[in-house]
């Protein structure tokens, strides 16, 4: 009877590489829970990498004689047929304020300048072994926007999902510990200290105008990331149309935070012991700490720059580092590192000019890879 009962359950399809995974998603609920990093995604990651490492029955299955597939079998599918990303993007434009950004359009420079860590970061992928398509999804982690950088590996690598939405969500939670040593070191004491002028008022004709202008230009430029920036000007034009707050209020809450449950699980569900524990996943999560360095190191570099071309309108560099997209998360670093050196400065507004054109920088370098090695 015993025997019976045993054979029933699924203890003997247990391996060492399930509880090894098993001690992953704990590591990754620990800094979710303890720690705090990133919790909105890394919970939900946590418990599809667990679920996804255990025999069960109905949730991954796939269907067979006509009986349907496993409950994540379908859920996986906003991944797979680019679903979730793009809806995270509605939710996100509709938070995104981008007044400071067509207050300040020099800020778009900056923004621009951020992306160069993922294209080092490509480079050096290729030189690690990986392929182009798997290069350019690992350096896209250096543009630390998570939606992005799954959107693209489930374009180019969807073997490579799991690894890459954990590396950069982890880093995009670390961003307050990588960003400000490289600031420090790469900027003085008297760069640190300028005091930049308040920011204009924005209207909102200004603001719809810059919505459907972004739309249409970098529709025509990028026409791979099509679905990343209309949903994005889409959120923003529901927020800044200020007759539809019903609709904004829904993108900004109950869309995103559902969506974010299904893509954070679906993604976990990636996580399966064979594709995993691998010696690349190891080079993704090193990479992607250079890739963090980079971006952040070429903003504030930029930054030095246009202070040497136009010294008559200088810019703090510490903004530089917000171009990279974690919003608003870069832009606060920016703020704290300038209150270091001087507690009347106010640098919060100003920084959130490069850190939102960094969102949309992102989603052009992700639709300009797909563009070109698609077909490679």
């Amino acid at each position: 009877m015993f025997h019976t009962l045993f054979e029933s359950t699924a203890f003997d399809q247990v391996t060492w590489p399930m509880v090894v995974m098993w001690l992953v998603a704990a590591v990754l609920t620990y800094l979710a829970t303890a720690r705090e990093f990133e919790p909105m995604l890394l919970l939900p990651i946590a418990f599809g990498a667990l679920l996804a490492n255990l025999p069960t029955i109905g949730v991954l299955n796939e269907p067979h004689d006509g009986e349907p597939g496993g409950l994540y079998y379908y859920l996986s599918k906003g991944i797979q047929w680019e679903i979730f990303p793009p809806l995270i993007f509605l939710g996100v434009g509709a938070l995104t304020d981008f007044g400071p950004l067509i207050a300040n359009p020099r800020t778009l420079l900056l923004g621009a300048a951020a992306q160069g860590g993922v294209f080092v970061t490509f480079l050096a992928a290729h030189e690690l072994g990986f392929t182009l398509e798997e290069s350019a999804a690992i350096g896209i982690i250096g543009g630390a926007d998570g939606p992005t950088s799954i959107f693209i590996a489930n374009k180019l690598a969807p073997q490579l999902v799991g690894p890459i939405a954990v590396a950069a969500y982890s880093y995009m939670a670390l961003v307050p510990l990588i960003q400000p040593p490289i600031m420090r070191i790469l900027t003085t004491s008297r760069e640190r200290r300028i005091r930049m002028g308040s920011v204009r008022k924005v209207s909102r004709r200004e603001r719809l105008v810059f919505a459907f202008v972004t739309l249409v230009m970098c529709v025509l430029i990028v026409p791979s990331a099509s679905a990343l920036v209309s949903m994005l000007m889409l959120g923003n034009i529901l927020r800044e149309s200020r007759v539809v707050e019903r609709l904004a209020s829904a993108a900004q809450n109950e869309l995103i935070n559902l969506v974010t449950i299904f893509l954070g699980s679906s993604v976990g569900i990636t996580m399966n012991s064979d594709t995993f524990l691998r010696p690349a996943t190891l080079k993704i999560l090193g990479m992607g700490v250079i890739a963090f360095a980079v971006s952040t190191a070429c903003g504030v570099l930029i930054a030095k720059l246009m202070n040497l071309i136009a010294p008559g309108r200088p810019i703090n560099p510490l903004i530089g580092s917000a171009g990279v997209s974690a919003v608003p998360m870069a832009a606060r670093v920016s703020q704290v590192e300038g209150q270091k050196a001087d507690p009347q400065n106010f640098l919060l507004m100003h920084a959130m000019g490069p850190n939102v054109a960094g969102v949309i920088g992102t989603a052009v370098v992700a639709g300009y890879f797909i563009a070109r090695l698609s077909a490679h």
